[in-house]
């Protein structure tokens, strides 16, 4: 019996502090990117100018909070803009995918070089 109460005692006192274990913030805000992202995706929907401001939605939120995006919303904000034909603003966006995630460089030069450039 006392090893049972000794057991339990100790599960309990794992669980209180476990419980009082420091929390992690996000590395990044993510706010309603994921289901832009999905309506992103699905077959026929071409309403990019709800996604554009779904997106622009989050960076504005992102920055009153001073928090990070997640990489790729630069990115993805940057092809609804060439989608919606504002090619200023996405080359904008697509830097700062560059500058913000130097990793994405490779990427980021694939897509610009595959948009042609018209003057707006």
């Amino acid at each position: 019996m006392k090893s049972f109460l000794l057991k339990g005692g100790c599960l309990a006192a794992a669980a209180v502090l476990g419980a009082c274990a420091p929390v992690n913030p996000p590395l990044y805000y993510w706010g309603d990117y994921q289901n832009t992202l999905y309506l992103h995706h699905q077959d026929g929907v071409t309403d990019y100018s709800a996604q554009v401001s779904s997106i622009e939605s989050i960076l504005s939120q992102a920055e009153a909070q001073g928090k990070s995006v997640p990489p790729g919303l630069h990115a993805h904000l940057g092809m609804l803009y060439f989608n919606t034909g504002r090619e200023i603003e996405a080359r904008e966006q697509f830097a700062m995918e560059r500058n913000l995630f130097p990793e994405s460089a490779h990427f980021v030069e694939q897509i610009l070089h595959e948009q042609p450039e018209t003057a707006q």
